[in-house]
């Protein structure tokens, strides 16, 4: 057969078989021909028939025209209401840097984002009978147009406004972004810094679900939204716990990417199609997503173009281009883009040049917002995200619009206020422009009239933040007794207490069904593969499977009610997971308790930004670092041993930071956290470095509590205490039992009197002598009110030694308030691989090392002979010739 001939054939089998798809659409079901498909590319496929995969689709909007509902909400008033508040937003930005230059501020974000936030609150964003809303992450760059639309509502006053970046003054103004710390009553969640709020949301929607299956709350209603920056999407955080949404069908979390095309610099992908990259990325990891591209006034031209030469122009047309196609005017655009087709410049020829400029992106157009946002809620199985394309600067004219500096733009001068109020046909006279006033329509107009219905109808205002949950009582005495008598000659670590406290919280009647335990893939490092089976792992399809170990009783148990929260390697998402627990008394109204144990290394060196963000969210709970400190965790080396998170969580202003070294310590610091966190509802949050080194745990000394808490007591006094040789050792955490063998060395070997006193928190003590101090300079008090540290060492004399697991910097932070100079100890350096005694040498924190450092401190007081020094260093093996650890 002739190649034209065959090429008939073809043509007309081509054609038969679009006739029978085209039947099957006509009379039949989407999903009828769906499955039709889906038999054809499997037979095909049995045969070897390979096919591409089609994860990007045209450069089109996902939803056609056909399928479009109509619009529910007067659009006029919409507009008029929207256009206040973008002129609020910018008047607020822009007053402030007039008045107060460098305060800072950003106008261009908001200006891309309004309509797609304005359809939301109109028509989308729901708070129910509690008063508690759907949970929605705004993006934080566009704070103003929330502060603006609040100020509308009569929740934030004109004032308020003025002091925009002005927290300080009288009358306090508003934060930056979105702070929950600062404005408790109004933000929710933390999200200015980027690459958060995508994997924040993603774990607080499937711990909405976990409560719901758990029966811990009543309803699955509740919507997540998060609204992102394209610029955004490249942060790791943002895309990494992708597949996490789809494996667990978060049909109640819905992603808005605000595609304006631009970083803060310049294009986000210039020279490629940041969508169609999205598009592919979100449908590779199983989510549904819906393309929002082109607003109505496109409609038309497709239909148009039956040879579809826009739509392959636009499929080609780099990010790049596009943006320069939004910053110009319509000739430009008539000539680059649809003058290069004769068809296509025949389409516009009865197009104006402002028409073209006025051409809508779909992200500026509330009719295809609205029908996006439709289809998003209704679709059930799979997370959604919508891809919308919009301007940067969006009818600032001249003054950003589509401009690689919009995101710098704090300033209008008086053209371009001119040009952003007649665009949306905001009501101010030209004398009045340069004032920049606030506008508020009277309670009676029509347009705060509806403003407040819109939000009357959906339950109530957002964002907004309350606690509605009850004090807990205070935890039984009983929970904790047993580990203050000591072990006796068992040897334990205080990981193993920690879990053990854990459980028996798990078994008391009041908080079983509040604890959340949280934990990477490290339950066995742990010692808590014994919850397995008695509580479940939590997974929404519950086991289809017979796990290998079935016969055991420590089987890995997964359960659709399961109360263990088994994340996998992921510790930017377990304290994701953390946040959510944490602050389930705001977003739920329910107090739930959560325990996140990790490898204390990956805490908040790996994730510092998520831990910052917790505590601005006002996140309560307890974070337990396991196999903490640098020697204490033999073999792994240098990147898992941690000797620096606890100087990290000096920074943290309500992190309350623990290194115990015994089981009492750990029951007084968890009772404690308990009732400070749960009965008192104090906003803090518990880090606790516990070991895997087991040891003889002792009986608590008579009135340690209040030191225990405090930040250190004195754990063991000196067998003689007259001798003229007087020390005092400190140590923390498992470094505690290298102290106190020190002290017995320099007791039988060296007549000296050793005191052991056990430092529990460096960071307790840290603050306590910061507040001090600033509260004796403040009040102008010369007899000085002492630190916790002066008030324990008020009546001691000697030399005083401290050693850690943690850096150096760690007691030196405190060593000011000793009464002499403070020995310290620490782990300064890379770690290695090796067993603790090995490590404890090489890093000079072991026991000769310590009562070395304490003899040296004798020496230089004049207590101690040279020659008595020199015999010391060759009896205790200190090799003067060792390398350095800090440098090594």
């Amino acid at each position: 057969m002739a190649k034209s001939e065959e090429n008939k054939v073809y043509e007309i089998e081509n054609q038969e078989w679009l006739a029978s798809l085209r039947y099957i659409l006509e009379n039949e079901s989407e999903e009828r021909a769906k499955e039709l498909l889906d038999i054809l590319r499997d037979e095909a496929q049995k045969h070897g028939v390979q096919f591409s995969q089609l994860y990007n689709t045209p450069y089109i909007n996902t939803i056609p025209v056909e399928k479009e509902v109509d619009y529910p909400g007067d659009l006029e008033i919409e507009k008029k209401l929207t256009g206040m508040i973008r002129w609020n937003a910018m008047a607020m930005v822009a007053r402030a840097n007039q008045n107060d230059k460098g305060i800072g501020g950003h106008i261009s974000t908001y200006s891309s984002i309004a309509n797609l936030w304005e359809v939301g609150f109109h028509h989308f964003f729901k708070v129910d009978k509690k008063g508690l809303g759907d949970m929605v992450y705004f993006q934080g760059h566009a704070s103003p147009g929330i502060y603006a639309r609040a100020f509308l509502e009569g929740r934030i006053s004109e004032k308020q406004l003025e002091n925009f970046r002005h927290e300080l003054r009288e009358e306090k103004g508003l934060s930056s972004y979105p702070h929950p710390h600062l404005m408790p009553d109004f933000w929710r969640f933390p999200t200015v810094s980027m690459g958060l709020a995508p994997v924040m949301a993603i774990y607080q929607a499937r711990y909405n679900k976990y409560l719901y299956n758990r029966g811990l709350i009543k309803e699955n209603d509740k919507k997540v939204w998060a609204y992102l920056g394209d610029g955004e999407m490249d942060e790791p955080e943002s895309t990494g716990s992708l597949s996490i949404a789809a494996r667990d069908k978060l049909d109640n979390l819905i992603f808005v990417v605000d595609c304006n095309l631009q970083r803060l610099d310049g294009p986000v992908r210039g020279n490629g199609k940041a969508i169609q990259e999205f598009e592919a990325l979100f449908k590779g990891a199983g989510w549904n997503v819906i393309k929002l591209l082109w607003g109505q006034d496109w409609d038309s031209l497709f239909e148009k173009d039956s040879s579809g030469k826009i739509i392959n122009m636009l499929n080609e047309v780099p990010d790049g281009q596009l943006q320069k196609y939004a910053f110009s005017y319509g000739d430009f655009i008539r000539e680059d883009f649809f003058g290069k087709d004769e068809s296509l410049k025949e389409l516009v020829a009865d197009y104006s040049d402002q028409q073209l400029k006025r051409l809508k992106r779909g992200g500026h157009d509330s009719h295809k917002i609205y029908n996006a946002y439709h289809a998003a809620v209704n679709h059930k199985g799979q997370p959604t995200v919508i891809l919308a394309q919009t301007i940067k600067g969006y009818g600032q004219g001249d003054a950003g619009e589509a401009s690689n500096v919009a995101h710098q733009t704090k300033k209008m001068n008086v053209d371009g206020l001119k040009h952003f109020r007649d665009r949306f046909k905001v009501d101010i006279p030209d004398d009045e422009l340069e004032k920049m006033p606030f506008i508020k329509p009277d309670e009676e107009s029509e347009e705060l009239k509806y403003l407040h219905q819109q939000r009357k109808e959906a339950g109530g205002y957002l964002p907004q933040r309350k606690d509605i949950t009850e004090p807990l009582p205070e935890p039984e005495a009983k929970i904790f007794e047993e580990y203050l008598k000591g072990s006796g000659d068992d040897e334990v670590a205080t990981t193993m207490v920690v879990v053990k406290v854990m459980g028996k919280l798990l078994n008391n009647k009041e908080f079983k069904k509040r604890i959340i335990p949280i934990i990477p893939d490290e339950s066995r490092t742990f010692g808590l593969e014994g919850f397995f089976g008695q509580l479940g792992i939590y997974d929404p399809e519950g086991q289809k499977y017979e796990p290998v170990d079935k016969g055991s009783l420590l089987y890995y148990k997964q359960a659709k009610d399961g109360v263990i929260l088994e994340e996998g390697i992921t510790e930017a998402g377990c304290i994701s997971e953390f946040i959510a627990a944490g602050t389930a008394h705001f977003n739920h109204g329910i107090t739930t308790i959560p325990f996140y144990f990790f490898y204390s290394m990956f805490g908040f060196q790996r994730i510092g930004d998520l831990i910052w963000a917790a505590a601005d969210a006002g996140a309560k709970g307890f974070l337990i670092g396991g196999i903490a400190g640098r020697s204490s965790m033999p073999g792994e080396g240098l990147q898992h041993q941690d000797g620096q998170s606890h100087v990290y969580a000096l920074s943290v202003p309500n992190l309350r930071a623990y290194d115990p070294a015994f089981a009492f310590e750990i029951a007084i610091i968890m009772q404690d956290g308990l009732k400070r966190m749960y009965t008192d509802k104090e906003e803090i949050f518990y880090y606790l470095t516990v070991g895997n080194d087991t040891y003889k745990m002792p009986e608590m000394p008579e009135k340690s509590e209040e030191g225990i808490i405090k930040g250190m007591y004195k754990f063991q006094k000196s067998s003689n205490s007259k001798r003229k040789r007087k020390v005092h050792l400190f140590g923390s955490g498992a470094i505690i039992t290298q102290v106190m063998e020190a002290a017995e060395l320099l007791e039988k070997e060296y007549n000296v009197s050793a005191d052991v006193w056990s430092v529990t928190s460096y960071k307790a003590l840290y603050d306590d002598a910061i507040d001090t101090e600033r509260s004796n300079r403040l009040d102008a008090r010369l007899n000085k009110k002492r630190t916790y540290i002066e008030e324990c060492l008020k009546d001691e004399k000697g030399i005083f030694v401290a050693a850690s697991d943690y850096l150096k910097a760690l007691p030196e932070s405190v060593s000011k308030w000793f009464p002499a100079q403070l020995t310290v100890l620490g782990t300064d350096g890379f770690g290695r691989s090796d067993n603790r005694e090995h490590l404890r040498e090489f890093f000079e924190v072991n026991a000769r090392h310590i009562a070395y450092a304490a003899l040296y401190a004798l020496a230089e007081q004049g207590h101690l002979e040279l020659k008595e020094l020199k015999e010391a260093i060759k009896n205790l093996g200190i090799n003067p010739e060792k390398v350095n650890p800090r440098t090594a």
